[in-house]
């Protein structure tokens, strides 16, 4: 998934862009209106993280200009503009979402999770129960839905990154075999990601937390010692 980040400070901008890669996500920076609309029509992402005091086109002009061409794509400002007259009037230009600075590193994670699942379930038209999504798929007792960054065990729902379900679907689609490192890294991280195997160990290690039943004999994400790791059925 795609990412537009439009921000002129750039403390914030690398900051988002690095929690957001951490995440999973593909991120493009831009510095200012007129060049967030270049990358918009050039790469087109699949959400907008959109600052409104921006140089040369402020947000308004560019969330404006996006849903002349795009009615759909989700959009949520980020801004130091607080009062409820700014809120509204973002709302009623198209914006999906109104996150303020300063945030939180969960809630913007949580908001992106929460404006992609309505997108998702309107574009698609999905019913409500996660269990009517075609593209889900079992691993033990968890069922997964990556349309929605969701598992469910029993009556449990568990919230996922889009680098996890990456990594579960993977798992997934070569079980009984061993995937290693490399093909992890190259599939759910990207080609140009350089890899560090404390990076992997560390996401694996808090996978499992959110899906095993027992993280320290996981069922689900097995590690072949050496090679990498396995999911059996």
């Amino acid at each position: 998934m795609k990412i537009l980040i439009a921000e002129d400070d750039t403390n914030i901008r690398l900051g988002l862009s690095d929690l957001l890669e951490a995440e999973g996500y593909e991120c493009i920076e831009a510095k200012d209106g007129e060049i967030a609309l270049s990358l918009f029509n050039q790469h087109q992402p699949d959400l907008v993280l959109l600052d409104i005091m921006m140089p040369k086109l402020d947000g308004y002009s560019v969330c404006r200009k996006i849903r002349q061409t795009d009615e759909n794509i989700p959009i949520i400002f980020i801004t130091a503009k607080s009062e409820e007259i700014d809120q509204v009037l973002g709302l009623e230009l198209g914006a999906d979402d109104y996150i303020k600075k300063p945030f939180g590193t969960r809630e913007v994670i949580a908001r992106i999770r929460a404006v992609t699942r309505r997108c998702l379930e309107s574009t698609t038209q999905q019913a409500a129960s996660p269990s009517e999504n075609s593209d889900s798929f079992i691993m033990q007792e968890v069922t997964i839905y990556p349309d929605q960054l969701r598992a469910q065990r029993g009556d449990a729902i568990i919230e996922l990154s889009l680098r996890d379900i990456k990594i579960l679907q993977l798992l997934h689609r070569e079980k009984g075999k061993v995937v290693d490192r490399d093909m992890i890294f190259n599939e759910c991280w990207g080609r140009d990601y350089l890899p560090s195997s404390r990076t992997l160990d560390q996401h694996i290690s808090k996978l499992r937390k959110q899906i095993e039943i027992d993280p320290k004999q996981p069922a689900i994400v097995k590690t072949v010692h050496g090679l990498g790791y396995r999911f059996d059925h």
